[in-house]
């Protein structure tokens, strides 16, 4: 990122996506935290997180998946459209459970026997589902009646839900009172108050390796705090567009200004159902963050010295090349643009990187086939997206879109048959560890918001059942 030396900052503070370093634990974050692990340990019901869209939920199950014991296996569904009969083949792939042939009756038994053996051998499982305010209301019932799951004296899995505030209103129907009954603990991430948000902005640069004084000035604070309604998501936006504005202007303090610019950039809507924001910056609709980032990129282009290679601007082409009309377009034949810039100036590294991008879907789960049959079980990857196997587009543009932050090299796609119906896998790295597949996860850059990145092992999918395609023999997600 531009500005990380300006500011003195080995990485980037205010990134989008979870980062765990980054958890902050104030403004009860951490108390939250705590208490989720000793419900889930020591409780037998279902518990329930609830906030707004960029409250932290996310961050909050990442932070889960490192915190929780050993002894206790997790199983985290990010998917929330999955259906009654996908939400027990998902749990069943998970705990690598061998799926019967007539899976509608005898699934169920087969889950509660394994459940059985792993708390036989005094381990506890998990599942934490993301998203559950999207979920189907026969999935939710499906969930009501895995929280049934016993043995004679203890449930065998224990259910978290995170979700937006419609959670808290679906549960509140009276067609959904029997899975409400069964909540033990409710958590609300509350947006952060004006005098959380001060040490939020700190600790996040400090955690990205900042050591000087206060970047942002008690205005700028307060700006921030009232544009981004207190959702950490939002602050992040906000703080990491004004630190930019500073950097293209050559300082090294954010104020009222920079705020303001970052303001009109973001756009944010108020919060439905809130005291709504509003901001009236007369004469500002004209301009924005475009011309700030124009100008940071000449900054750049200066601090770096005439010799050194200077960052291609986006709207970069080479000559005679027609516009792309859209990112699929990127993945099947706009190879050409990253790898003649770079041949120019003689970078291997490059040309194969626009080759990589330059892989059809086919090509890719061939590939990602042949990776698996020399890969061990015991090494793991980051399952970034799911999704149905007709989503070729979705895919396609998943991939152009991440192009610039992901090394496509690293990047692979699998084709699998899951409850019957045919998906699309994609998945990123090879690492021999979970501690370092969990590092990778940490640094990548801004994923697409379709994206909820989680790491997974690839024993977990060798053992799940293939399944036959016209293009490839891939596995079960």
């Amino acid at each position: 990122m531009m500005y990380l030396d300006h500011f003195g900052l080995q990485q980037a503070p205010f990134r989008i996506t979870p980062h765990t370093e980054f958890f902050f634990a104030g403004a009860n974050r951490g108390a939250t935290l705590e208490a989720l692990c000793y419900a889930i340990t020591h409780d037998e019901g279902i518990v329930k997180v609830s906030g707004e869209v960029g409250s932290g939920k996310t961050m909050l199950c990442r932070m889960l998946l490192e915190k929780l014991p050993d002894n206790v296996e997790t199983v985290y569904l990010a998917n929330p459209t999955l259906s009654r009969d996908e939400i027990l083949l998902a749990i069943a792939a998970e705990l690598r459970i061998p799926l019967p042939e007539e899976r509608s009756h005898l699934l169920l038994r087969a889950l509660q026997e394994r459940l059985l053996e792993i708390y036989a051998a005094g381990r506890q499982v998990v599942a934490l589902i993301d998203e559950a305010h999207a979920m189907p209301a026969e999935a939710l019932e499906e969930i009501r009646l895995l929280s049934n799951l016993e043995s004679s004296r203890h449930k065998l899995l224990q259910i978290v839900l995170f979700g937006q505030p419609e959670l808290d209103q679906r549960l509140g129907e009276s067609a959904m009172r029997q899975l409400n009954d069964r909540i033990t603990h409710n958590f609300r991430l509350e947006p952060l108050h004006r005098r959380d948000v001060a040490g939020y902005l700190m600790f996040r640069l400090r955690a990205a390796g900042y050591r000087g004084p206060d970047l942002f000035t008690k205005g700028a604070i307060q700006l921030i705090s009232k544009a981004s309604e207190g959702l950490t998501r939002r602050i992040n936006i906000l703080a990491d567009k004004a630190l930019l504005a500073a950097f293209a202007e050559g300082g090294h303090q954010i104020d009222c200004r920079q705020v303001r610019a970052a303001v009109r950039d973001a756009q944010f809507k108020p919060i439905a159902g809130r005291v709504g924001v509003r901001w009236a910056w007369a004469a500002a609709a004209a301009t924005g963050l475009c011309t700030i980032v124009a100008l940071a990129y000449l900054a750049g282009r200066h601090d770096a010295g005439s010799t050194a290679a200077a960052p291609l601007p986006i709207s970069t082409l080479p000559d005679g090349a027609a516009p792309l009309s859209s990112p699929a377009e990127v993945v099947s034949s706009v190879a050409a643009v990253p790898a003649a810039v770079h041949r120019e100036s003689g970078s291997p590294v490059a040309e194969t990187t626009g080759a990589a991008l330059s892989l059809t879907l086919a090509e890719r789960i061939a590939a990602s086939q042949n990776w698996l049959k020399r890969t061990p079980d015991n090494h793991y990857f980051i399952q970034l997206l799911v999704t149905d196997a007709g989503s070729q587009r979705e895919v396609a543009d998943f991939i152009a879109n991440n192009s610039r932050s992901l090394d496509l090299r690293q990047l692979r796609v699998y084709r699998s048959s899951f409850g019957g119906k045919e998906r699309l896998g994609v998945i990123y790295g090879d690492y021999a560890s979970r501690e370092q597949a969990n590092a990778a996860l940490a640094t990548l850059g801004e994923i697409s918001p379709s994206s909820r990145p989680y790491v997974r092992p690839v024993a977990r999918l060798r053992s799940a059942r293939l399944s036959e395609g016209s293009e490839s023999k891939a596995l079960r997600q």
